[in-house]
């Protein structure tokens, strides 16, 4: 091959990064722009306080992002003059920079902290003081820090909404709106305000409810939805036997409770044939370190997928998800990744109260 030809833009081959047209999903979900005045002003710490119906009216309004993205940042910029603050003090690329990217696509600015000893806080100053000061500097946080009571901390104290962008092993609730978003747009029926019993997916989760905030998080929001789920396998590594090493006390009940189905399994080989979905993660932010979990566990592309079956995973990736599977209709991956910056469009335009500004665009 020759230097010029090799330079030149390759494709992948499937749109990987479009995946579907969002616009599928418009029409199965029947505009209320009533619910989305729920996240008015919101902390967004967990999924756990949002209605099911506030969170379908949210994809709507990231399906219109996605659909026309230039109208909204050339004509309409509803966040111009407002100012994010970008506390990031755990490393992330896709989510600081979605973030980042969402605001600015939005019209407004940004100020990033990526390093927690650059600020008062390496002095000794407390989370309150620091909110307070937060108060005076900006419009909206996104925090993400690897000590878990930290964003709780900050909320008492915050007149300006903040976004828990993952904190140690807790919660990632945008993460989790992320996934759903792409789960609707890969299938809209399942947006649906009623979901045909048959058309119900089977998803198998690889990884850990009680030590990994994307799939605790993911539950949380598939609780909000049991009608679309016909059941949910938790694939994970021998060495957790049993619910009590990988579900908090209460935690497997209260989503039992819920309505979903959730079932355990050792085996993701035998599990593949008949899954929807597959969500496979490996890694645990804990304190200043990580875990790696399920390490046996690889999908490559010689497995024995559904045709239609779609492989989700939070990124970054290691050897749990080859990249062999990049060339594959399985992957959807990576549209996952560029959904979630529309899907913090939307969320972001709601929490600081333009979504009216919106609406008159729309």
């Amino acid at each position: 091959m020759d230097t010029e030809t090799s330079l030149r833009f390759q494709p992948l081959g499937p749109d990987i990064y479009g995946a579907t047209q969002p616009q599928a999903l418009l029409s199965s979900i029947q505009e209320d722009g009533e619910a989305l005045h729920d996240l008015r002003d919101q902390h967004v710490v967990s999924i756990r306080p949002f209605r099911a119906e506030t969170l379908r009216q949210l994809f709507r309004l990231a399906a219109k992002f996605e659909s026309n993205p230039n109208r909204y940042i050339t004509h309409n910029a509803p966040l111009k003059g407002k100012i994010l603050i970008n506390a990031f003090y755990e490393p992330s690329t896709r989510t600081r920079l979605s973030f980042d990217s969402a605001w600015h696509r939005l019209g407004g600015d940004s100020i990033n902290i990526t390093d927690r000893s650059t600020t008062g806080i390496a002095k000794g100053e407390s989370l309150a003081d620091v909110a307070h000061m937060f108060n005076n500097y900006g419009d909206c946080v996104v925090l993400r820090d690897n000590h878990a009571e930290a964003v709780y901390e900050m909320t008492e104290a915050l007149r300006i909404p903040i976004i828990n962008a993952g904190n140690g092993i807790d919660q990632h609730p945008t993460q989790a709106m992320a996934d759903l978003f792409t789960l609707f747009k890969w299938r809209p029926e399942l947006a649906a305000a009623e979901v045909d019993p048959e058309r119900r997916v089977k998803i198998g989760i690889v990884g850990i409810p009680n030590r990994m905030r994307t799939v605790r998080s993911l539950l949380h929001i598939l609780a909000k939805f049991p009608e679309i789920v016909e059941e949910v396998i938790i694939i994970h590594d021998p060495s957790t036997n049993n619910s009590d090493d990988l579900f908090d006390e209460g935690q497997l009940e209260e989503l039992q409770a819920a309505g979903l189905k959730l079932r355990l399994s050792t085996n993701l080989h035998s599990e593949i044939p008949s899954l929807d979905v597959i969500y496979i993660n490996a890694i645990a932010w804990v304190g200043d370190g990580y875990e790696v979990h399920g390490s046996s566990f690889r999908l490559t592309r010689d497995l024995p997928y559904k045709p239609d079956a779609i492989v989700l995973h939070p990124l970054a990736r290691g050897p749990e998800l080859s990249s062999c599977m990049d060339d594959t209709p399985h992957n959807w991956y990576f549209s996952q990744a560029r959904g979630a910056v529309f899907l913090r469009m939307a969320l972001l335009t709601c929490l600081v109260d333009r979504t009216d500004r919106v609406m008159d665009v729309i």
